[in-house]
């Protein structure tokens, strides 16, 4: 990779560092929503020890890892991008030597290693310390964990990447990116895990890139994947990460062609 990209790594995590106080308090805001969820979890459960394939321990730990695991991959690069094409400025990123989407996706991933280093780290042990938070034993859940995380931070940007360049098209994609927003935390499985949804539902999510963000992830984080078929849910991730990248071209190349014929 260029230099130069790596140069807008850095940059966006040095500015992000320059806001930190913000994201001290975003660690509070996240607890406190583990806290709600895992007293909402406990009070569903009862005395019942496991419901749609998830015990109370590993829906605590599911619970935990999915909030902080969104304060990794989660970035307004769409609307980084519509604001951008509203106010003009993405004209100018044309002429420059460097690719204008890849730039982008470097500086949601300095954002994102950011939040990893001082919000997500911080804010699991903290998790650890208030809620009974299961820790995967086996080193290849570890690594499986963390590879899928990359690719999660990869896919939601790549969702927030066509929402964003939709502006080209509409006069105002707002309700866009808002209902953007919400699709992908209740069909990721932020929200309540995809296996409590009903059965033709679950068939319907199954091929959508969604699940592959938040559901997955904390499947093998939790221990309800484990040996090869940690490596057959990383297949669907990378599948999607492929997929998604085919209406990204088709989209920068029409919205290109728009700009152009409107810009002279």
């Amino acid at each position: 990779m260029s230099s130069l990209y790596w140069d807008f790594i850095r940059i966006r995590f040095l500015t992000m560092l320059a806001y930190r106080v913000n994201y001290y308090s975003g660690i509070l805001v996240y607890t406190l929503n583990i806290g709600v969820y895992y007293f909402t979890w406990q009070a569903i459960y009862g005395g019942k020890e496991q419901i749609a394939g998830f015990t109370a321990a590993q829906m605590t730990t599911y619970v935990a890892v999915s909030w902080m695991a969104r304060s990794f991959y989660f970035n307004n690069l769409d609307r980084e991008i519509a604001t951008e094409i509203r106010d003009g400025t993405i004209a100018i990123q044309f002429i420059r030597p460097y690719n204008y989407l890849m730039v982008k996706m470097m500086q949601g991933f300095g954002e994102g290693l950011f939040r990893f280093l001082l919000f997500m780290i911080p804010g699991m042990l903290i998790a650890l310390l208030l809620f009974p938070v299961q820790l995967p034993t086996s080193i290849t859940s570890w690594i499986g964990f963390l590879v899928m995380l990359f690719f999660s931070f990869l896919i939601n940007s790549q969702i927030n990447i066509i929402i964003g360049m939709l502006a080209f098209f509409v006069e105002n994609n707002e309700g866009m990116m808002r209902m953007k927003r919400i699709v992908v935390d209740l069909f990721s499985g932020l929200l309540i895990p995809i296996s409590f949804f009903p059965g033709w539902l679950v068939s319907i999510m199954n091929f959508l890139p969604f699940q592959a963000i938040t559901y997955l992830p904390g499947s093998v984080f939790t221990g309800r994947v484990k040996g090869t078929g940690i490596l057959e849910v990383l297949g669907i991730q990378v599948a999607w990460f492929v997929l998604l990248l085919i209406p990204i071209y088709f989209i920068w190349r029409a919205a290109r062609v728009r700009l152009f014929v409107q810009g002279g």
